[in-house]
């Protein structure tokens, strides 16, 4: 055992684990068999949870070098939370970067060296008394988390050294235990040769940020436990083996029960020199449709007879292998719903709990998300579990992350590429591959080994691949770098690209690859965005080499903080002062940092659903895209609405097979579609039970029918009482019974509509060509490349003013030119009825050469008073021409201030397309309605405009709420998602400025 400690460890590649416990399987073990088949917490693990204490240092010079020892009085240090993140509890700061370095233009520095000045040391102190049931045992310590390395000792004595951040590092105290209380000290630093392999995108803590626990072991103790499930090739038989590795005396017997989840026993037998084998006929098949677990009970007996230790081992039989090109579990081709997960809470950063993961999971279950891929760090054990558990398929990636090292400013550059082919890192990448296989390796959700992330490809990658098929070839192998750099294909057991657009996908799919495809990253999640994703989920059908993809990614990782007044807020990189930084793009989520969900969801949900359901009149077709759950357990609700008015509900029974097709037929009333108007019909499966995670009612899947029965065509009856229309000078006044109109010939524009006194305009109507810019506009330089429609919605000119009176009703129309071209011109046509509503029509008139135009429409603003929404339209969340297939057709309720998303950068928020009509009103009551003339329209309302939406970084820059904010929008383009880093808005959901566009709305009052 190595004695004395050194700080040249930190910049070694050669020294990462000294007196580091090897790596092993993560089951737990009992005393007894009462103890294991209640699951209760492990007598023989005691928790150092809680508050040390704690002393900060800005870097290695400066810490208190000898505070480890006996004699050390730290009694007036402060105390930290373990676990717990340092910068997150009062010391240093967190940074957040993305691909470049910490320390980038601040130190230059080549791998292995690292910073000196700018490498903080934490400190910590925790007395402890061996539990009494623990004592006159050997001890041992578990650090399940430490960020990034760490030294140890205990009384005085080095215990140990270890790096790698995430998976767990474990040393005995034994020889160096005394009675009473003993002193552990641990010395954190952030940096070390291990903080080049770890350059994800993400933010820069350190610290103990997961359990610690001391622990003990049976005199005979089962170390390390490989449990393997085969089938046969008709998933008739099941062969369960295991292998273990025992501690300590020699085992009198071994004995291996299988039971079900039912806690019968299906298979036993003895286990002979550490090995078994279990056969089982007809095993219930694991599956994320159907997680169903067995548990081995393995119990240790010593040679006396005695029963010492009780292993529980919940077991999954599956078969996941690669056959004719095409990944398949059980026999069936598998399709990958996933997202990328970052252990993450807005207010303790990547240290989280287990309702936090409860959340999590549930929150995935409960919108069709079959898959996660654990980026870029093995997690937390307890989340494979509840992955186990819960039904979720797992990429299991490796802690290795280069990125820096490779590509700067987008470019490829691997000129100083670690780990590449340099065999001095081939022992420390090699290590995390053997901690994260030895732990996690018994979990069933776990199909596939992942080499790590964005670390270019080598030799050395090449040899973690090679070592996860040697010990355990039921699984394949995934790694992405190799898409740049093909000499090195063998690394990855799939082609696994990121961000590649639909065309690119296919291209490759066209040309008979010889691996299955898979999107480890797609359809980037920043800010408002998932436009498109359909393009891609449309793929699985199309190509069975497609076999899914991985959102990036499934939570915000911002942080709380408080601005100057004290309020909270979310945070991203900039905004604790850390330089460098990557601003927001932490801030990628299909939920927030607190666990909201997104309207981005919507979409998810709906394209991940394994139910297909083609409604029409009189039933509905199902697809059962599930590849082992039949439809049994939901009920079938059908529901008709006639102008978003509910008139039928019903229910009925369908099984469909897994992977067949079925049809229902509705069973309406003789007269189900006797009026005139339009009708959608919903229909929807709803689990009939509660499951894990979820409660009966659950709607999984949906569809929709929308169909119009013609009205009577009669000749239009004159509306309301007769109009008084004013031209004077300066204004033109259409005046009825109750309500006055105000045109002003000096400004261009409708400036008054007051109803029975109440005034609803507090700013005129104006073209509007500008929405907020996403952050996939950013991306994409929208400000530059279109900026000048941000001018033309500021800057008009009214050249002419037209006014009509009719009989019943008058036509005021307003043109305008713009500077940018001679030949773009708007009409805005307003015609006010007897009853003083007002139809508008605008009319766009194009040009040749023009940029992209985010928006077509008009805008104004009303009292904020007018604060709440009743939709008729596409709903509930809001919605844009690419993110529009989870939405359906009714009537929802909302306000103007939920109506948008706080984005953690304001921008474009709460459109809905599909609007027939919206009841903009206040609390009593009154207000306006706006309803479609024709085509349905776009339309927003917000407390901001779009103006003050784009110059706020933050949601405190926004101004005190004065006015409800109106956007009628013929059309606005889409959102975009293939990337946010200059990915276009695809062609179909764009605006042509070079065509004529028109869209007429109605006002009236409520």
């Amino acid at each position: 055992m190595t004695k004395t400690p050194s700080l040249d460890w930190l910049s070694d590649v050669s020294v990462f684990a000294v007196n580091r416990l090897p790596a092993h399987s993560d089951h737990k073990y009992y005393e007894t068999m009462e103890e294991a088949k209640s699951g209760t917490d492990m007598k023989l693990r005691h928790s150092l949870n809680g508050s040390w204490k704690f002393s900060y240092s800005v870097n290695p010079a400066t810490r208190p070098e000898h505070f480890y020892q006996t004699e050390f009085n730290c009694s007036g240090w402060n105390e930290i939370t373990v676990p717990g993140h340092i910068q997150l509890q009062g010391y240093g700061k967190p940074q957040y970067v993305n691909v470049q370095y910490p320390w980038d233009g601040v130190e230059h520095l080549r791998p292995p060296e690292i910073p000196q000045e700018q490498n903080p040391v934490g400190s910590y102190v925790k007395m402890f008394s061996v539990p009494k049931h623990m004592q006159d045992k050997p001890l041992y310590i578990s650090f399940q988390g430490v960020e990034c390395a760490f030294y140890v000792w205990l009384n005085g004595e080095f215990i140990g050294y270890s790096e790698d951040s995430f998976t767990p590092s474990e040393f005995e105290l034994t020889p160096f235990l005394k009675e009473g209380e003993n002193k552990l000290a641990v010395e954190v630093y952030q940096r070390s040769t291990g903080s080049w392999l770890e350059d994800q995108d993400f933010w820069r803590f350190s610290g103990i940020f997961r359990d610690v626990y001391l622990y003990t072991v049976p005199e005979i103790h089962v170390a390390d436990l490989f449990v393997t499930t085969d089938l046969d090739d008709a998933f008739t038989k099941g062969t369960l083996h295991g292998e273990l590795k025992l501690a300590g005396g020699t085992p009198g017997r071994i004995t291996a029960e299988l039971q079900d989840a039912g806690g019968r026993v299906v298979a036993s037998q003895d286990a002979v020199s550490g090995s078994l084998a279990l056969e089982l006929d007809d095993p219930e098949l694991w599956s994320a449709e159907n997680p169903y677990l067995y548990t081995l009970y393995l119990s240790i007996y010593n040679e006396s007879g005695n029963l010492v230790e009780v292993v529980p081992q919940r077991v999954g039989f599956r078969k996941f292998e690669l056959k004719n090109k095409i990944m398949h579990l059980n026999g069936k081709r598998i399709v990958f719903k996933g997202v990328n997960r970052h252990e993450f809470n807005c207010r303790t950063g990547r240290s989280i709990t287990k309702e936090d993961m409860l959340w999590d999971i549930k929150t995935m279950k409960q919108h069709n998300i079959n898959a996660v891929r654990t980026s870029h760090y093995p997690n937390d054990s307890l989340w494979y579990e509840l992955c186990d558990e819960y039904g979720l398929y797992v990429i299991d990636e490796m802690n290795l992350e280069t990125h820096g090292t490779w590509q700067k400013m987008g470019v490829v550059e691997p000129s100083w590429n670690i780990p590449g082919n340099k065999p001095e890192w081939q022992e420390i990448v090699l290590d995390r591959a053997v901690s994260m296989f030895e732990r996690d390796k018994n979990h069933p959700s776990i199909l596939i080994w992942s080499c790590g992330n964005e670390s270019y490809a080598g030799e050395v990658i090449l040899e973690a691949t090679r070592y996860f098929h040697s010990v355990d070839p039921g699984r394949l192998v995934h790694y992405e770098g190799v898409f740049h750099n093909r000499d090195y294909n063998e690394i990855s057991d799939m082609e696994s690209r990121m961000y590649a657009k639909p065309a690119d996908i296919e291209n490759y799919l066209n040309k008979n690859p010889d691996k299955p495809y898979i999107s480890c990253e797609y359809i980037h999640a920043m800010g408002n965005s998932l436009g498109g994703m359909y393009k891609y989920t449309d793929l699985e059908k199309k190509y069975p080499m497609y076999q899914g993809g991985f959102i990036w990614d499934y939570i915000d990782q911002t942080l709380l903080k408080k601005d100057r007044y004290g309020n909270e807020f979310m945070a991203y990189g900039g905004d604790f002062d850390d330089r460098p930084n990557n601003d927001s793009f932490c801030a990628n989520g299909i939920v927030t940092a607190d666990r909201k969900l997104s309207p981005k969801m919507q979409e998810v949900k709906y394209l991940y659903q394994n139910f297909k359901l083609d409604v029409d009149r009189e039933g509905v077709s199902v697809t059962n895209d599930s590849l082992f759950e039949d439809t049994s357990g939901y009920e079938l609700e059908y529901a008709l609405f006639l102008e978003g008015v509910e008139k039928f509900r019903g229910t009925l029974e369908l099984e469909v097979e897994p992977l067949g097709e079925g049809r229902a037929e509705f069973d309406w009333p003789d007269d189900f579609a006797s009026e005139a108007g339009e009708y959608v019909i919903h229909a929807a499966f709803k689990k009939k039970e509660a499951t894990l995670w979820s409660e009966p009612g659950h709607e999984v899947a949906f569809g929709q029918y929308v169909f119009e029965v013609e009205k009577t065509v009669e000749a239009p009856a004159s509306v309301g009482g007769p109009l008084r229309v004013v031209e004077g000078d300066f204004n033109i006044g259409v005046h009825g019974s109750d309500f006055s109109i105000l045109f002003s010939k000096q400004f261009g524009s409708l400036v008054s509509v007051k109803y029975s006194g109440r005034e609803m305009i507090a700013a005129p109507p104006a073209p509007l060509f500008w929405r907020a810019t996403t952050d996939n506009d950013k991306g994409y330089d929208q400000s530059f490349t279109s900026g000048m429609w941000l001018a033309a919605s500021l800057g008009r000119k009214c050249v002419d003013i037209e006014l009509i009176e009719g009989d019943a009703e008058a036509s005021v129309t307003f043109a305008y030119k713009f500077s940018f071209h001679p030949d773009v011109e708007v009409k805005t046509r307003y015609t006010v009825q007897g009853d003083g509503s007002i139809i508008v029509k605008s009319t766009y008139h194009g040009a040749e050469n023009l940029p992209q135009m985010p928006l077509f429409g008009v805008s104004f603003k009303v009292p904020a008073d007018y604060d709440q929404l009743e939709w008729y339209a596409m709903g509930p969340e809001e919605n844009y021409s690419d993110r529009s297939m989870g939405a359906r057709l009714g009537i929802f309720e909302n306000s103007v201030a939920e109506n948008l998303f706080p984005y953690i950068v304001p921008q474009e928020s709460g459109n809905h397309t599909g609007v027939r009509r919206v009841n903009l009103t206040n609390v009593l009551g009154q207000g306006i309605k706006l309803s479609s003339v024709g085509e349905p329209l776009e339309c927003n309302f917000s407390p901001y405009t779009a103006f003050e939406l784009e110059n706020a970084q933050h949601p405190f820059e926004l101004p005190n709420v004065h006015y409800t904010v109106v956007t009628v929008a013929g059309r606005q383009m889409g959102v975009g998602g293939d990337d946010s880093w200059g990915a276009p808005v695809h062609p179909e959901h764009l605006l042509d400025p070079s065509k004529d566009m028109e869209f007429e709305f109605k006002i009236e009052r409520i």
